[in-house]
């Protein structure tokens, strides 16, 4: 076994052996089936009246194709978690490092940092994968029995995997900006705060009105451009450049955390 794989193990432990990233990773589920339970019995009445047009109305007064709209809103049902509260379960486990001297035993057993940081990244990045799948999993089971009696395949259809796959590399690359602003604060609180804003500043939509030029070089925004089509949301920037900015966003960031860290003092 190579020293990377071996760290990338002990990291993942650490990662699953945490009361608070647990805890946290569990509400942030729940909350994920409640909110869908809560909107199971629309959607199920909007399938039901879908039209001989093949039209659907989820929103008064609103028809559109059916197929299009229950996908939309099954990525949308996924978005919000990804976007509002992975982030912060990655602040939480970046920060946990900073507790407690934990970062010096790491440095203890793993002394190059740069395998180090690379380890917590990639740590990070299977666990939050993991989550990403559940939470759309969990979105998928609402869709599909809210489906199940007009077209079960949608929930597997090609193009509904692709949106899903998309939705994956958006929860683990907004989830590494955040490993990395904790790491450079080490702070779990200014991860959780930057993550907040960087998040409230996407969903508001102020800068997208104002200056959407500025708008589209955020991670949370890029990731919305990616997911989101353009016919049904006002978007800042087309899919290719976000995906450049998002990209950049995750590598230059947690880079830049593995370059701080590794000339720091293991506090």
């Amino acid at each position: 076994m190579s020293v990377l794989t071996a760290a990338i193990g002990a990291e993942l432990s650490k990662i699953k052996s945490s009361r608070i990233v647990r805890l946290v990773t569990g509400v942030v589920l729940g909350l994920h089936l409640l909110i869908g339970a809560a909107n199971l019995g629309d959607t199920t009445t909007a399938v039901r009246n879908i039209g001989a047009d093949g039209l659907i109305e989820i929103f008064a007064g609103e028809r559109v194709l059916a197929g299009e709209a229950l996908v939309d809103l099954l990525i949308a049902s996924s978005l919000q978690i990804v976007v509002m509260f992975l982030p912060v379960v990655a602040a939480v486990i970046a920060g946990q490092e900073f507790l407690q001297g934990q970062l010096a035993q790491s440095v203890l057993s793993v002394p190059r940092r740069g395998i180090l940081v690379t380890a917590k990244a990639v740590a990070l990045v299977l666990y939050i994968g993991v989550v990403a799948v559940l939470v759309e999993a969990i979105s998928s089971a609402y869709l599909y029995a809210s489906v199940q009696d007009w077209n079960p395949g949608l929930v597997y259809a090609a193009g509904t995997l692709a949106e899903q796959a998309r939705l994956l590399a958006l929860a683990v690359l907004v989830s590494l900006v955040s490993f990395a602003i904790t790491t450079l604060a080490r702070s779990t609180l200014i991860g959780v705060v930057v993550s907040v804003l960087l998040m409230a500043l996407t969903m508001t939509q102020v800068l997208a009105r104002t200056v959407p030029s500025v708008d589209a070089l955020l991670p949370v925004s890029a990731g919305r451009n990616l997911v989101l089509d353009a016919a049904d949301a006002d978007l800042s920037s087309g899919p290719v450049r976000a995906a450049v900015v998002l990209v950049a966003w995750a590598v230059v960031s947690t880079l830049v955390a593995g370059v701080v860290l590794s000339r720091r003092d293991a506090r």
